[in-house]
């Protein structure tokens, strides 16, 4: 495949997940999304399979699911329907007989203490003594235009994401860039394989410069953490932050993506620590 074609079928298929992502609250239609890209159907899921090795559809469909596990547990005064409609579901029926295919219990059930039972499981002990965590500010963002790579998975794999933005930076030289993680997904509910991670950066160089997909982090109201700790206390942080802080802070989640600004980031750094900013969407 020539360098051209393997770089314009990643950014084809990033450019589509990034679309479910954001609009996974909606009918996701795919052949007026194909028509919106200028492209073939066809060859949209020929592309999409081949770089994340599942189809459209299932992903749409796993993307639903894990978005609604998560705000079932954050937002507690929303009703399962409000959350169903929130995650693309037309009908809550249809929803609870998914939720309970893949979780194995009803919305209710999980709600109601069994997405502990089935976070332990997922992930056992994640604790560590290396974690320090600030009170969180309020604050509001602006949009952030930055490019990215995206893995399938968490694991050490991502480092090589990190790795190939890090040789960008050597090559080009920016006067100022910054690195930005988004977690789509809740590890702590979500098997480790399945979880999606993007590596960002923003820098100030030409779009032409830059042979990579370009997206924009969505802007709005986040609750701010400064967090501090090894590469291990990262899991045990984001449960905390959406099993502890969220359901007893008074706040709901949106599907926006949290998202981390980094100082010292754990996959580059030489000891495996990291020092960062994570904003979490909120809402009342």
């Amino acid at each position: 495949m020539k360098r051209e074609t393997y770089w314009k079928n990643i950014r084809v298929a990033n450019d589509l997940m990034f679309y479910i992502y954001t609009n996974i609250d909606t009918d996701i239609n795919m052949d007026e999304v194909a028509r919106s890209l200028g492209m073939d159907r066809v060859y949209l899921h020929k592309v999409f399979k081949k770089v994340f090795g599942r189809n459209i559809y299932e992903s749409i469909k796993s993307i639903r699911l894990q978005k609604a596990s998560n705000l079932l547990i954050t937002n507690r005064h929303s009703t399962i329907s409000k959350i169903a409609a929130a995650c693309g579901y037309s009908s809550q029926t249809s929803f609870i007989r998914a939720f309970k295919a893949r979780f194995g219990m009803t919305p209710k059930a999980w709600r109601n203490g069994g997405f502990l039972l089935y976070s332990d499981k997922l992930l056992g002990s994640v604790e560590s003594g290396k974690l320090l965590v600030s009170e969180p500010a309020i604050v509001k963002q602006e949009p952030i235009d930055a490019f990215y790579l995206r893995d399938n998975g968490y694991g050490p794999h991502i480092k090589h994401s990190w790795q190939k933005l890090q040789t960008l930076i050597y090559t080009l030289e920016p006067k100022s860039y910054t690195l930005i993680s988004l977690f789509h997904d809740n590890p702590a509910i979500t098997r480790l394989d399945a979880c999606q991670h993007v590596s960002a950066i923003t820098l100030d160089a030409k779009n032409s410069e830059v042979n990579l997909p370009k997206f924009k982090i969505a802007g709005g109201v986040y609750a701010k953490f400064e967090v501090k700790g090894e590469r291990e206390d990262l899991l045990r942080f984001i449960r905390w932050v959406y099993h502890t802080w969220l359901p007893q802070s008074g706040y709901e989640t949106t599907t926006k993506p949290p998202y981390a600004i980094y100082r010292t980031n754990h996959h580059l750094s030489d000891d495996g620590h990291f020092d960062m900013d994570f904003y979490l969407s909120i809402t009342l």
